[in-house]
């Protein structure tokens, strides 16, 4: 009994200990916590041995993987993901059977495997890891941009691409003469389940958490939104569809909901962990042997298998109306295997269309490229940087620029400022590097000029030499410190006015000799703040005692954390601003002696 109770506390212990310890450490080297919990995964498992076996575990966890993608449906509306219907049926299906018609050649041509079992291969390696890629673009925070978009459409119909995929494999096998009739029984209820969903959504789903909601008890509203989520995962499991896309279309359905919010913030917490763990259990799934005695095979497969998929990509994205930056990033984060690789070769190798060893090789290769998906992703991070200049092209004409103030960078925080500006009389040069925040702002009456601000050949051009002061707004702290660098190497005596990420920032900005720096969320914050408090009662004089109180302690906090460290001046946080009560009483009013008169002349 205490050896059970024992291995009941142990391997969550190991597991919960190698997240902790390993997502700092290579967030911290700049490779993302996806890369440390796989290394956390190996350790545990293939190179100690702590914990045998990873099947339970990563049941367990894939559950992780439904609820992030009950969350993203949460946030896409039917309207929006009808307008995405393109992207989802004509570059999700140009990317599976593309590529899986490159890779089936490839394996067939290489003589691994016959032409059945190297189209299940083939197709089962075009496959993508839906995780992998959107815990990469959440690391990013990309979701919502536009090669974010079209990188989900891809992965919202591989999710829908397994079920052909499983009755390929059902129709391929040698097994009985029902094959003939079972995929399109199959294909059938998939299509019924799915409908099904959408009728449940849309009539039963808003009103079961009204009238939860009227009970007031949050721990039920928990509860409720856990059983939406993997009642309607269970549900297209059991109909032959991923219980990713089941989550999904729950969460498309409640995405007008009033109680949208609520809910994302219940699965939050379990999302979070449960991913993680499905990272760790796929390092532990990881079988050393298989790759050491593959070594020189994997070697060659694994960087082929990347290199052909980001290359059929990224020919896709572009003949489909990508830029050539977005399609090098979905490129570079789509080129790995995925998840339902697994149930497809596992399902074949049953099917007695390769062996066990073949399937088990197969999967080695997938897991080894989800585990190099990080690094991919960061060399194509990298080669963007290189080509900053990459985006479309406008005719940089800098005539009638050179004022007082130069201004680099012109998104809502920039556009803020240079109203005040130019409402003063004063001339201001502004330099953006986005062609339509340019042709944008133009239509406002705004002159700028579109320019890299990192560029020393475009700051000059742009007037740097006649500027008094620089004003930096762009809204990315690299960019930002990029260009306060060059600025300072080659312009020493320009004054810098800069626009800062957070309080960290500031003090790296104030260590840089900058000689205004403002938090991009500090004057916005005070002001909301004091507007509150006045909302609870106090007066105006007093709010804005109080907030300017406020202001003069960050400020002697931050020359504090310049001079000892971030942890100094914290007592300075919670110091009551006004140590007099809030509402001063008012003095009584005394008699006032009269002053003695001069006698009369």
């Amino acid at each position: 009994m205490a050896s059970a109770t024992e291995a009941l506390f142990a391997q969550p212990l190991l597991l919960l200990g190698g997240a902790v310890i390993a997502a700092p450490i290579f967030r911290k080297l700049g490779l993302g916590t996806v890369l440390g919990y796989l290394a956390a995964g190996v350790v545990i498992g293939p190179v100690l041995h702590l914990i045998g076996g990873s099947g339970e575990i990563l049941a367990v966890a894939e559950l992780g993987v439904v609820l992030l993608l009950f969350i993203i449906g949460l946030e896409l509306k039917p309207s929006r993901l009808w307008h995405m219907r393109r992207d989802i049926f004509g570059l999700g299906t140009s990317q599976v059977v593309l590529t899986g018609l490159v890779v089936t050649a490839l394996v067939y041509a290489a003589g691994l495997l016959d032409w059945r079992g190297a189209l299940v291969a083939g197709f089962g390696l075009a496959l993508s890891s839906t995780a992998f890629a959107l815990q990469l673009l959440e690391d990013y925070g990309d979701m919502n941009s536009r090669y974010g978009q079209r990188s989900f459409s891809i992965l919202l119909f591989q999710d829908l691409a397994i079920v052909p995929l499983l009755a390929m494999v059902t129709v391929l096998s040698s097994q009985g003469g029902e094959a003939q009739q079972s995929p399109v029984l199959e294909i059938g209820i998939a299509v019924g389940a799915v409908i099904g969903m959408i009728l449940a959504g849309r009539y039963l789903l808003t009103p079961m958490f009204q009238i939860i909601a009227r009970t007031g008890a949050r721990e039920v509203m928990i509860a409720a939104a856990l059983f939406v989520v993997l009642g309607s995962a269970y549900v297209m499991q059991v109909a032959g569809l991923s219980m990713a896309m089941g989550a999904f279309l729950a969460g498309v359905m409640l995405a007008e909901s009033s109680y949208r919010h609520e809910l994302e913030a219940d699965i939050e917490p379990f999302r979070g962990l449960l991913l993680a763990l499905f990272f760790i259990a796929v390092g532990l799934s990881m079988e050393l042997q298989v790759i050491v005695d593959n070594m020189a095979l994997i070697a060659i497969a694994m960087p082929v298998l990347m290199a052909v998929k980001a290359l059929v990509i990224y020919a896709i994205c572009r003949v489909s109306g990508s830029s050539h930056n977005d399609a090098i990033r979905i490129g570079m984060l789509l080129p790995q295997g995925g998840e339902f690789g697994f149930v497809l070769f596992t399902t074949a190798a049953a099917a007695g269309l390769f062996s066990t060893a073949q399937s088990s090789l197969l999967i080695s290769i997938v897991t080894l490229s989800m585990a190099f998906t990080p690094l991919t992703a960061l060399i194509g991070q990298r080669l963007l940087a290189r080509e900053t200049s990459d985006m479309e092209e406008m005719d940089e004409d800098f005539e009638g620029a050179g004022s007082d103030v130069l201004m680099v960078g012109f998104s809502r925080f920039g556009q803020i400022a240079a109203q005040i500006l130019l409402a003063s009389g004063r001339d201001v040069t502004i330099l953006d590097y986005s062609p339509d925040r340019v042709r944008q702002a133009a239509t406002f009456g705004f002159r700028i000029y579109f320019g890299d601000g990192t560029r020393l050949d475009m700051l000059r051009a742009a007037g740097i030499e006649k500027a008094k002061i620089v004003a930096v707004c762009t809204h990315r702290k690299d960019i930002t410190d990029k260009i306060v660098d060059l600025i300072r190497s080659e312009y020493p005596d320009v004054r810098l006015f800069v626009r800062s990420y957070d309080r960290l920032h500031s003090l790296e900005l104030r260590a840089r000799d900058v000689e205004y720096e403002l938090r991009e969320t500090f004057e916005s914050g005070l002001l909301f703040g004091r507007r509150t408090l006045e909302g609870l009662g106090a007066s105006e004089d007093e709010a804005y005692e109080i907030g300017e109180d406020i202001r003069r302690r960050d400020e002697e906090r931050l020359r504090l954390q310049a001079q000892e460290g971030i942890l100094a001046g914290r007592e300075l946080m919670h110091k009551r601003p006004v140590p007099e009560p809030l509402i001063k009483p008012k003095k009584p009013i005394q008699a006032v002696e009269p002053e003695p008169q001069a006698p009369a002349a």
